[in-house]
């Protein structure tokens, strides 16, 4: 609870995984995937209630193992390819109800500590926004990207001048999918974290951002995660 308010942490977690094959629960460190962030959601000092919205059956025993509760069975046609993630979300909101706000923890974010659920939360609440979400300042600047057209010549993504140099840029930030908060009523009617004027964010360190996506990504998070336990 966080100044009167209660709050219900969901981790979405489905069986189908394309990127990595069983990603949830493919061991990283010694432990499940889904473990790192289930524990690091139970420190939480705000989290009144930690659920696990899945539709796969090794993943619900794995999670409740590590000491999450997972109250219902994400229907299947919440969990195919072509869900969109805000899905699983609001069908958790239909199942419990009673709370103030929703923290969305993806379990592809190792990394993260409890102290950046609580401090986005926080950011939340001291700012009255509706929402608020995890950034991280990016390493390549969007001046600096391009589209490739079919003839192989380069077209900016941004339009601009390229000639400023980098340390005179304004920092530009890519959302890291690590935390997700939000009012409960609020995300009921927009159905989206994100709300331009609405949405504001916090912004977490490159090294606790790594959102695990392909084997790459598991590896380079194993050895960080390695690292920070030695």
């Amino acid at each position: 609870m966080i100044k009167g308010k209660k709050v219900l942490g969901v981790i979405p977690a489905r069986g189908g995984s394309k990127g990595v094959i069983r990603k949830n629960i493919r061991k990283i460190s010694g432990k499940p995937l889904i473990a790192w962030t289930i524990e690091e959601a139970q420190k939480s000092i705000f989290i009144d209630r930690l659920i696990v919205s899945s539709e796969d059956w090794g993943i619900i025993h794995v999670a409740t193992e590590w000491g999450a509760e997972v109250p219902f069975v994400r229907p299947r046609e919440l969990a195919l390819d072509e869900t969109p993630g805000i899905a699983p979300v609001l069908h958790a909101l239909e199942e419990i109800e009673g709370y103030d706000y929703i923290v969305l923890l993806q379990p592809t974010s190792p990394l993260r500590k409890a102290e950046d659920i609580d401090q986005c939360l926080m950011t939340c609440i001291n700012n009255q926004a509706n929402a608020c979400i995890t950034v991280v300042e990016t390493s390549k600047h969007p001046d600096w990207m391009y589209y490739q057209n079919q003839d192989y010549s380069l077209t900016p993504v941004l339009p601009g001048d390229r000639s400023v140099r980098r340390q005179d840029q304004r920092p530009a930030y890519a959302v890291n999918g690590a935390v997700y908060a939000a009012k409960v009523e609020w995300l009921k009617k927009t159905k989206d974290f994100y709300k331009e004027g609405e949405t504001i964010s916090y912004v977490m360190s490159q090294e606790r951002s790594y959102d695990i996506d392909t084997y790459l990504d598991f590896t380079i998070c194993e050895f960080l995660l390695s690292e920070r336990n030695k």
